[in-house]
């Protein structure tokens, strides 16, 4: 699969002459086609595969209790998501644009999240700026994007040794455009990881895939923004969070 380090270095050559750029894109959509159909045909065997497990448990019960059943439903699963966040992340640019107000969706987004966060100890705090202008979204793909930062954050709070559990997002206007931030007071990320964070396939869960950022950054600069990453040690922060993921998107006024 193509990293993004590709697709920029394939963007950066497009832009040399018109020729190159037809004939890259044309690759391009080859690529993602055939990337959608392999995911394609292999999710709907393996649903098929995981429907029977569902089946089998449901009229033996006991099957439950085999060595080894929780391993097979589990990789499974797996082999689902993985899927899925595949096909997302081949997808993440192209988008179904719409000019709205980003201002209902985030205070959505917000009460949709902290209603997730009752049976823990983590505190969720948001601030939206009212009255934020309109921008050409794909309603979505962003709520997406937001919720693989905010599951991150929520993931690396429940882990961390630190006794501060919070995650805060904020989100106002700054120099001409929408500037959204999700901090939280997880373990610091090292520095060679912060590197590499929005690669696919890097991972610092036992059970992620190493996707979701990368969809997330595909997603944000499909929308013509920049996401980036910024990670502290807690006994240096004062009112700061430990690792604070920064978006930002153009603004288009309504005309």
């Amino acid at each position: 699969m193509l990293t993004s380090t590709d697709y920029d270095k394939l963007q950066q050559i497009m832009t040399e002459s018109p020729e190159k750029k037809e004939l890259l894109s044309r690759l391009l959509e080859t690529h993602r086609m055939d990337i959608s159909t392999i995911s394609h045909e292999i999710r709907n065997p393996l649903t098929l595969v995981y429907s029977t497990l569902q089946l089998i448990e449901s009229q033996h019960p006991e099957v439950c209790t085999f060595s080894h059943w929780d391993h097979l439903r589990q990789d499974i699963e797996y082999m689902k998501l993985l899927l899925e966040e595949l096909s997302s992340y081949n997808n993440g640019e192209r988008l179904e644009l719409s000019l709205l107000s980003p201002e209902n969706m985030l205070k959505t987004l917000a009460l949709s999240f902290a209603s997730s966060l009752i049976e823990t100890d983590i505190q969720f705090t948001s601030f939206i700026e009212p009255d934020l202008p309109k921008l050409n979204l794909d309603v979505l793909k962003i709520r997406q994007a937001l919720l693989n930062i905010l599951g991150n954050a929520k993931d690396a709070v429940l882990s961390a040794s630190s006794l501060r559990h919070e995650i805060a997002l904020n989100a106002h206007m700054e120099h001409g455009q929408l500037l959204i931030s999700i901090s939280n007071t997880g373990d610091r990320i090292a520095s060679e990881d912060l590197d590499k964070i929005f690669e696919p396939f890097i991972t610092r869960k036992s059970s992620g895939t190493g996707l979701g950022l990368a969809i997330t950054r595909r997603i944000i600069e499909a929308h013509g923004g920049m996401i980036r990453v910024s990670s502290t040690d807690q006994s240096s922060l004062s009112d700061t969070h430990g690792t604070i993921f920064t978006i930002t998107l153009p603004i288009q006024q309504n005309t």
